[in-house]
C-alpha cells in the first residue's frame, strides 16, 4: 500500500513539472519572465507587486492572482491599470501548473513583459510545484518573526530571491536579524535577501534592479 502511494505522488509530481517545462517554454517564446511569489498570508504579497510595478519603469507586467476566495487583491490591481487575472482554488492551498496553464488564457500575452504569480497564502505546499515560473520570490514579513526558516525550511530552501517586509516594525516584535539570516543561510547560500517597505517604497529600487538584471 505504502509503495503504491509513493508512486500515485509520484506521478502527480511528474505530470505537474511536464506541464510547467511547456508553460514555461511558451512563456519564453513570447518574451516573458515569470515569477512565482510565494508567502504567508498577509506577508506583503500584493503590496509588494504593486511597489516593484513602480520601480520597473516601462516593461509590461502581467499578474495571475491566486486566492482560495474572493477577488479583492485582483480589483485593486485593475484599479492600478496593471493586467491581472484571478484564480480561485475554492480550498486547494497552492497553485498547479495545469490551472496555470489554463488561467493564461484569460491574458492577452501580447507584449513581452513580466509576469507576477501570486501564489496562494501558505508557506508550505506552494514550494512544493513549480509551475512555468523562472524563479521563485519568496516574500517573508517581520511580523510573522525570524524563525520562519527554521519552521518552513523548504520555502527558503527553494527561493531565489527573499523579500523581508514591515521592516519598520523589527523593533515591536523582537525581530533578531543574525537568527534570521543564519537560518536562511543553512538552507540557501545563494538567494539574495532584501528589506522592503511597501509603505514608503524603500528597498524595491534594488528589487527591481534585481528582476532586471534577470530579464536581461
Amino acid at each position: 500500500m505504502a509503495n503504491t502511494e509513493i508512486e500515485v505522488i509520484q506521478d502527480i509530481y511528474d505530470e505537474n513539472d511536464k506541464i510547467a517545462a511547456e508553460t514555461n517554454q511558451e512563456l519564453e517564446s513570447k518574451g516573458i519572465f515569470c515569477v512565482n511569489i510565494m508567502g504567508a498570508p498577509g506577508a506583503g504579497k500584493t503590496s509588494s507587486i504593486i511597489s516593484m510595478v513602480q520601480h520597473l519603469g516601462s516593461k509590461k507586467i502581467y499578474v495571475i492572482e491566486g486566492d482560495i476566495e474572493s477577488d479583492i487583491d485582483t480589483v485593486k490591481l485593475k484599479e492600478l491599470g496593471i493586467e491581472t487575472i484571478q484564480i480561485n482554488t475554492n480550498g486547494a492551498c497552492h497553485l498547479d501548473a495545469p490551472t496555470i496553464k489554463t488561467s493564461l488564457k484569460g491574458l492577452p500575452l501580447d507584449q513581452s513583459g513580466i509576469l507576477f504569480i501570486e501564489n496562494i497564502g501558505n508557506l508550505v505546499c506552494p514550494a512544493e510545484f513549480q509551475i512555468g515560473e523562472h524563479i521563485k520570490m519568496l516574500i517573508c514579513s517581520a511580523a510573522e518573526g525570524s524563525d520562519k526558516p527554521y519552521k518552513y525550511p523548504l520555502a527558503f530552501e527553494k527561493a531565489d530571491i527573499i523579500l523581508l517586509t514591515k521592516c519598520d516594525l523589527k523593533t515591536y516584535v523582537d525581530f533578531n536579524d543574525e537568527f534570521f539570516t543564519k537560518g536562511i543561510k543553512a538552507l540557501n547560500k545563494t538567494a539574495p535577501i532584501f528589506e522592503v517597505n511597501a509603505k514608503t517604497g524603500e528597498g524595491f529600487n534594488a528589487v527591481a534592479d534585481w528582476i532586471s538584471q534577470k530579464v536581461g
